[in-house]
């Protein structure tokens, strides 16, 4: 379930090549803030990778919902 959730974010990435020698930019359309910089793609993968699941913690942490993603909701009373 967690993982289908940060796979939907994924899906929403978008990348972007930067000047030579500047590695890769990469963005979670629809999450502001939600981008990493790497030297090369896989890395800048990697690291995008972490935001949605560093916001999930934070999130329910703070008692917060969840943006619904691609229809996974892990909101409380949507968890089966």
């Amino acid at each position: 379930m967690l993982t289908d959730y940060v796979e939907a974010a994924m899906r929403k990435a978008k990348y972007k090549i930067l000047a030579v020698g500047e590695g890769f930019f990469g963005e979670i359309l629809g999450f502001r803030g939600a981008w990493a910089n790497a030297p090369t793609l896989e890395r800048c993968r990697e690291e995008l990778r972490e935001v949605p699941e560093d916001r999930m913690l934070v999130r329910v942490r703070q008692g917060l919902m969840l943006p619904i993603i691609s229809g996974n909701n892990l909101n409380q009373g949507n968890l089966t």
